[in-house]
């Protein structure tokens, strides 16, 4: 690990500008991208003849380099300039959103899709790292990083109405309006950033392939396993090489002299629980909202722009869950308050999991994605300050953005088993893997089932995010002096 190296650039006097724009532009692109795909997955998978596997990796292929890669993406930042590496970053993400737009079929649509995860890997650190080093310690700083955050949810709720308006349209103009963003930010971006001292650092790009390449493996089998057998040669090598591929990133990481996964880290039990709390709270947000959106379309009719106004009040009850924990969190227990909010969540889920074509949205829906959505905020907001607890502000960096990982790689593990579990429930009912619009009225009632049933999936990941939360043992002092230290190490 080299030394600090000092600042040789000047810091902006004033949270606002150009800078922000760019980078909160930026923050506001990657988010929405990862929610219009949802709600485009019905139409797209009519339009291109997906399979259930094939549309699945439509998300899967983006959260996995996505995830995969951002450790990497930051340190290739602070190793060669992080403006240089943050235009490069985005000019993947547009020209991959390029081939998102024009693609033909599954083999291109997930291959740009992988590409453009990549770009997102690099761009994404790399501004929040940008925030930190453009904008002047204390106030200035302080309120540049509390609007590149809103960025999240402001894509999150925005990507929902506009991916739904575009979507209504076609599926394409959901990647193709990322190109004259990306092209302005770009543009943006060489005037109006400064660049960072590079830093010579041993990149641990061995490692970042490995897991990657061995969660892919293993999300291939587990996604092909119900259509192509179990025993299938192709299903049991990937997984073979899957898990061969882990084990081998494990190893480096134990010798690799700059670690993207230092195991240093994992030493106190509590953070190793908050991890597996992280990972599991993140999987079941991430199956959820795929099935949902493909409940809502395929079975109940709704048009893409309707179901993302019925996803609105998830957004709302997450809001309001976030800032009842967040007053809650200093006076109670945090694994107490992660039961609470799983609790709520899987009465939510299994609620969902009995529904079938003869629905409602006011009769049958809108309490319970209300409920979820309070559920999710009441529980994740303790959890990343309990991944901090008790660490030097040296620290907070590298932990905050192994929560990032954790919580982005989870969701499409997890989707690869619930979305078998659902393929093989659609199947055994008599069900059929292909295009809603060829279906009749007893395979759509079995596509229903298997929709349904994979929030029972999603169920099951929250009570094992509860039940691995009571093994937390941090204390609401240890999370309020949490807080205190991501401040003091945000203003740093």
């Amino acid at each position: 690990m080299t030394d600090r190296v000092t600042n040789q650039y000047p810091v902006t006097k004033s949270a606002l500008g150009l800078a922000i724009v760019v980078l909160g532009g930026l923050q506001l692109m990657v988010v929405l991208d990862g929610t219009v795909a949802n709600l485009a997955l019905a139409p797209l998978q009519s339009d291109l003849g997906l399979s259930d596997a094939g549309r699945n990796w439509v998300v899967v292929s983006y959260a996995l380099t996505f995830g995969g890669l951002m450790l990497l993406g930051g340190r290739i930042g602070d190793a060669f300039g992080r403006k240089r590496v943050f235009i490069i970053g985005v000019g993947l993400f547009t020209l991959a959103s390029l081939m998102c737009g024009l693609a033909v079929n599954e083999a291109t649509l997930v291959a740009a899709r992988a590409v453009q995860g990549t770009g997102a890997a690099i761009a994404s650190p790399t501004a929040l790292a940008l925030v930190a080093t453009t904008f002047a310690p204390g106030p200035v700083r302080n309120q540049a990083i509390a609007i590149y955050a809103a960025m999240t949810g402001v894509g999150s709720i925005t990507g929902l109405i506009v991916g739904g308006a575009l979507t209504q349209v076609s599926w394409r103009w959901i990647f193709l309006i990322n190109v004259p963003i990306g092209i302005v930010i770009i543009g943006l971006a060489v005037g109006a950033l400064q660049e960072t001292a590079s830093r010579r650092l041993t990149l641990d790009a061995s490692g970042a392939a490995l897991a990657t390449l061995g969660c892919t493996a293993i999300v291939f089998g587990v996604s092909e396993g119900p259509e192509l057998g179990w025993g299938s040669t192709a299903v049991i090598a990937s997984l073979s090489a899957g898990f061969a591929l882990l084990a081998a990133f494990l190893v480096v990481e134990r010798t690799a002299r700059n670690p993207l996964l230092p195991f240093s880290l994992f030493r106190n039990r509590d953070r190793v629980a908050t991890f597996g709390a992280i990972g599991f709270s993140g999987a079941a947000l991430f199956c959820t909202t795929v099935y949902v959106a493909l409940f809502v379309q395929d079975i109940l009719g709704y048009t893409p722009l309707r179901a993302g106004l019925a996803f609105i009040p998830f957004a709302v009850g997450l809001g309001v869950g976030s800032a009842v924990a967040s007053k809650l969190v200093m006076r109670i227990a945090p694994r107490w308050l992660v039961l609470i909010g799983a609790v709520i969540m899987v009465c939510g889920l299994l609620y969902g999991s009995t529904l079938d074509g003869t629905a409602t949205y006011f009769g049958n829906l809108f309490i319970p994605i209300i409920g979820i959505g309070f559920g999710v905020g009441v529980a994740v907001v303790p959890l990343p300050l309990c991944a901090v607890a008790g660490v030097p502000e040296t620290e907070i960096g590298p932990l905050t953005a192994i929560t990032q990982v954790a919580q982005t790689l989870s969701g499409p593990l997890a989707l690869a088993v619930v979305g078998a579990l659902a393929t093989s429930r659609t199947l055994s009912l008599g069900g059929t893997d292909g295009a809603v619009s060829d279906m009749d009225a007893a395979q759509l009632a079995a596509l229903g089932e298997g929709y349904t049933f994979a929030l029972v999936g999603a169920a099951v990941c929250v009570l094992a995010a509860g039940f691995i939360a009571l093994f937390i043992r941090f204390t609401s002092q240890e999370v309020a002096q949490a807080q205190a230290a991501q401040e003091a190490a945000q203003d740093r």
